[in-house]
């Protein structure tokens, strides 16, 4: 089937030129055909992502053609306003899908609205809900490397599609023929018949408005002197976070020169996550010369942020996602019980595989930790549970240990223009008193314990990885360790077991120890990769880390 699948490209006139070149070169290499055209890409809540190149497997522009005729399937049946809202980042081919997303629509007789240049998550999550559209999409592969772009798609409600929606749509795409299945009309005849218009200046403001609007002290940063090193990382956040950052005061700004301009190759870091070092690696070569109080760094669809703060000895140090979450919801609710806005029954939200450390926080200021599962929509849901029940205004922050932050219910995904202001601010405010975030971050474990939070990544690639990452899942339900590095395994927490957790069902397993410790064990979303979160205590790092590495080479030979 594939080889046949495969000869029928060959002899298709694409309109795409660079397929046609891969095509050729791939003739008689039985190993490269099976992996382009063996199986489709498959569409769920995260929508579509892989290598970009030609095939069922890969993103192009006929994979785009057919996940958006099956989304328009959808679309048709929800009444409503049939609209579309579409964004895009700085990825190879990015401008392109989402030109090709919005013909297919506008065929469909779907009415899009796009943004006129690059911009990222939050913005697409904004304007889904502002033009009150039926559904969004998202062209990005978020922190992946610039091999790969993505497809994300979007509810009503500015959060990634539910699984209900996904699997129509997707229902939808295996009925449409990937070369010729999709409607089909070009931008520039969609814009001439008045179906495909661009996101205008009014949806922009509002949404610079919305984030300004979650200052927790407003006025603070015009006078604080902070002096900052950013970086877009060559993504889409260049124009938003330094708008958004000028507008509250803070013009101390120094751009990381060759990660300033949006470049699909990511030519500086082979990998543009702000999780890892290397992508942060010139902004902190800049901050030691410059001096600056902060260095931040956003990924490519600006949805993630990372930092790296200056300590009293003047060297600069990572800060961690869950570090960040941490700091972040103490300062919200020091600040706004001190300024007077804190809203009654406060709710603050997180994964349950981010840190404990916030719920010990969140007891503190007498606000409600909600946990839920990994993926932002899990939070967003959270927000629309307190929207329908007339109390979103108690929702005041959420985060996931991955670098994704949300104070406010503006938009319904993690927003790393609101994480950027309110790191600069409360950064701004701990410099203005004469502390730091570092001190801060000091006095917090002090008071609580000093939690570690580790994650190890188990990468499975390959067609059979899946299969063995499914295995590994089995084994460990089916023969749950007694005990982990010699300590008791006190609970197991099944998450595929909806009764027993009340949540829905997810692949997680968390295990309890008899020390406090836990473990959780999850298989990733997007990727081939098995994920181990640790979080570990200790009356210091170093013995909080030693407990860590314990527990991990203990479960080492369970993943080998």
């Amino acid at each position: 089937m594939y080889k046949e699948e495969y000869e029928r490209w060959l002899a298709a006139d694409l309109e795409d030129a660079d397929l046609k070149p891969e095509l050729s070169k791939i003739n008689g290499n039985d190993e490269e055909i099976k992996e382009r055209f063996a199986v489709a890409l498959k569409f769920g809540t995260a929508g579509l992502r892989g290598v970009l190149g030609a095939g069922t497997n890969r993103m192009n522009i006929y994979v785009v053609r057919q996940a958006t005729q099956g989304l328009a399937n959808w679309v048709k049946t929800q009444g409503g306003s049939q609209t579309v809202a579409i964004s895009y980042d700085s990825r190879i081919k990015s401008d392109v899908f989402a030109k090709t997303a919005a013909g297919v629509l506008a065929a469909n007789g779907i009415k899009v609205r796009i943004y006129d240049a690059l911009m990222p998550v939050p913005a697409l999550s904004f304007a889904t809900r502002y033009y009150e559209c039926n559904a969004g999409v998202m062209v990005t592969a978020s922190h992946n490397p610039a091999k790969y772009n993505g497809y994300k798609a979007y509810g009503p409600d500015g959060c990634q599609m539910t699984d209900d929606a996904a699997a129509i749509v997707y229902e939808e795409i295996q009925k449409t023929d990937v070369l010729t299945g999709a409607k089909y009309m070009s931008f520039a005849e969609g814009v001439e018949e008045g179906l495909i218009r661009f996101v205008g200046d009014d949806c922009k403001k509002a949404l610079y408005e919305a984030i300004e609007s979650r200052q927790v002290r407003p006025g603070l940063c015009s006078t604080a002197g902070l002096k900052l090193v950013y970086s877009p990382l060559n993504g889409s956040g260049l124009v938003p976070v330094t708008q958004v950052l000028k507008d509250i005061g803070i013009t101390d700004i120094t751009i990381v020169p060759d990660q300033e301009y949006p470049n699909g190759y990511f030519t500086t870091c082979s990998y543009p996550n702000p999780e890892i070092f290397a992508a942060l690696e010139q902004g902190l070569n800049l901050a030691e010369k410059t001096g600056a109080d902060l260095m931040l760094a956003t990924d490519p669809d600006a949805d993630r942020v990372g930092i790296a703060m200056k300590c009293p000895d003047g060297s600069y140090e990572l800060v961690s996602g869950n570090e960040v979450g941490v700091l972040l919801l103490d300062y919200i609710c020091a600040g706004r019980i001190e300024k007077g806005t804190m809203p009654k029954n406060p709710v603050a939200v997180k994964s349950i595989v981010s840190t404990p450390l916030a719920d010990a926080v969140a007891a503190h200021y007498g606000v409600e930790m909600r946990n839920v599962l990994t993926g932002f929509k899990w939070i967003g849901d959270q927000i629309a549970q307190l929207e329908e029940a007339g109390e979103v205004d108690r929702f005041i922050f959420g985060f996931e240990e991955s670098y994704g932050y949300l104070a406010g219910p503006y938009v319904r995904d993690k927003d790393a223009v609101i994480g950027s202001m309110l790191i600069c601010e409360m950064a701004a405010y701990y410099r203005s008193i004469g502390s730091s975030l570092k001190q801060r971050l000091e006095e917090i474990y002090a008071e609580y314990g000093r939690y570690l939070n580790k994650v190890d990544s188990f990468e499975f690639p390959g067609l059979s990885g899946m299969d063995t990452m499914a295995g590994i899942m089995q084994k460990l339900r089916q023969d749950p360790p007694a005990e982990i590095a010699g300590y008791k395994v006190v609970s197991v927490a099944d998450y595929e077991k909806p009764e027993e957790t009340g949540l829905p069902a997810a692949n997680v397993l968390i295990y309890k120890l008899e020390n406090n410790e836990t473990v959780i064990v999850r298989p990733s979303g997007t990727e081939p990769k098995i994920k181990i979160y640790y979080t570990t205590l200790g009356k210091d790092l170093e013995e909080a880390q030693a407990e860590k590495d314990k527990l991990a080479k203990a479960l080492e030979p369970i993943l080998a």
